[in-house]
């Protein structure tokens, strides 16, 4: 069924034209219509529809739930359904806030520091704060319990994320273009991974790629301030969610910093306000929650000395600069080598594919260099640039003169149903969790 699906869709991308990718050679100049060939949205409706069915929580399937669990021979399964190492610790914080209410969000943060100091290594800080809390509301509007709480809003993040991608990459390279990344999208093994437990990398991707996307629109129409506000709103939001905003954060600063030389578009000094004053938003609301200035610091400091002498993260955190390749090699392949070759085929006024590799560049210089602090969970926010360059890639690949929009569709259903695979490989068969080097080439067979 979801074959059928992926074949239907590009099938009705074969009705229309494709349009180039990245087409801003000047910023502001290309408003790509949101009236398209209804084939092509009809077609977008579809992908979106089956990368939500890919995203709908496991549990769903069950026989508790009797009004789904006939589709439960084809929705992809994971295997492992035990609670995990930080599912627990994030359990464990909502079911505190399920017991006093966000009034008891200081205990939890006076209580971490005591028994963290006491613990030998590392533990998971209650300075998660948005994921937790959109948990919290998710338990008040529905009332389940914890862990479906926190898995339903990964999921749900991680279908918001899907159709963020589609509303991103039609502003970027027109509707076509959409359709084929939202199509890669839907796909994508971390992605379904991600939603598929009480994990918070799906959640934070879609606060990065929402800042991203928002940072771009802001430089295209200048001083508006709906744009201004969701974008600084966006950045307080990823600082709350989780430490890796300093990831992203550094990305967005490097293609502030650029625009001076590859011009983006229009850099006004109310962006530059909204970049520092949103997530300094974020830093205080955190401050206020965790009881003061004194606890914030003492649980990130207590978090980076332990974190530096948890065995597990020796073991499965370390590498070289070149670590993460080597993951998304091993998962996603055919998308990383048609996305580093969309890279070379970069030309001057490509602005928009620049944008993409500047920001995964500027966050990959300072990701890569964490020690004992690297997992291919953390690229997420990465899944969206790289397909974005892979389609750019197969544009430019595909011979002008021989139905390149036949040639394109066939290309994207072919990776599609490549990642599905992957997908099944690592996650259905072979019960991968944790995203490290030693599970996944096992998965793969390369180690035994």
């Amino acid at each position: 069924m979801l074959v059928a699906l992926v074949v239907s869709s590009t099938h009705m991308l074969l009705l229309n034209q494709p349009v180039p990718v990245a087409v801003n050679p000047v910023p502001g100049d290309v408003r790509p219509s949101v009236r398209g060939p209804r084939a092509v949205l009809v077609a977008l409706a579809v992908v979106l529809v089956a990368g939500c069915f890919l995203r709908l929580p496991f549990y769903v399937f069950t026989p508790a739930h009797s009004a789904l669990n006939w589709l439960a021979p084809i929705h992809p399964t994971p295997t492992f359904q035990v609670i995990g190492f930080d599912e627990h610790f994030y359990q464990v914080y909502l079911s505190a806030l399920m017991l006093g209410g966000l009034e008891r969000y200081p205990e939890l943060a006076r209580h971490y520091v005591q028994e963290q100091t006491s613990l030998p290594s590392a533990i998971l800080p209650p300075t998660r704060f948005s994921y937790i809390a959109a948990a919290y509301g998710w338990h008040n509007i529905w009332g389940t319990g914890p862990l479906k709480s926190l898995s339903a809003i990964s999921s749900f993040f991680s279908m918001l994320l899907l159709g963020l991608s589609a509303l991103f990459a039609w502003r970027l390279g027109g509707r076509a273009v959409a359709l084929c990344v939202t199509a890669l999208m839907a796909f994508a093994p971390t992605q379904i991974h991600m939603s598929q437990h009480a994990l918070i990398d799906g959640f934070f991707a879609f606060w990065a790629t929402l800042s991203l996307w928002l940072l771009w629109e802001n430089l295209q129409r200048p001083n508006r301030w709906p744009w201004l506000c969701g974008y600084g709103i966006a950045l307080a939001v990823m600082v709350l969610t989780k430490e890796n905003a300093m990831f992203a954060y550094v990305g967005i600063l490097a293609l502030l910093v650029a625009n001076y030389w590859l011009r983006f578009g229009r850099l006004t000094l109310s962006l530059c306000l909204a970049t520092v004053v949103g997530p300094f938003l974020g830093v205080v609301i955190l401050v206020i929650l965790c009881g003061g200035p004194g606890t914030t610091i003492e649980i990130y400091r207590l978090l980076v000395s332990k974190a530096l002498v948890l065995r597990y993260a020796i073991i499965t955190g370390d590498g070289p600069w070149y670590r993460y390749l080597v993951d998304l090699m091993v998962v996603s392949p055919v998308i990383l080598v048609l996305a580093i070759g969309g890279i070379f085929r970069l030309k001057s006024i490509e602005r928009a594919g620049f944008y993409l590799v500047l920001f995964v560049a500027a966050s990959f210089v300072l990701m890569a260099n964490v020690r004992y602090g690297m997992n291919l969970r953390y690229t997420n926010m990465w899944d969206f640039p790289l397909r974005y360059l892979a389609v750019y890639c197969l544009w430019q690949l595909i011979p002008r003169r021989s139905m390149p929009a036949f040639w394109l569709s066939v290309c994207i259903t072919v990776l599609c149903l490549i990642d599905l695979r992957q997908y099944d490989i690592f996650f259905v068969q072979n019960d991968v969790y944790e995203l490290v080097p030693k599970d996944m080439l096992r998965a793969v067979k390369i180690l035994k």
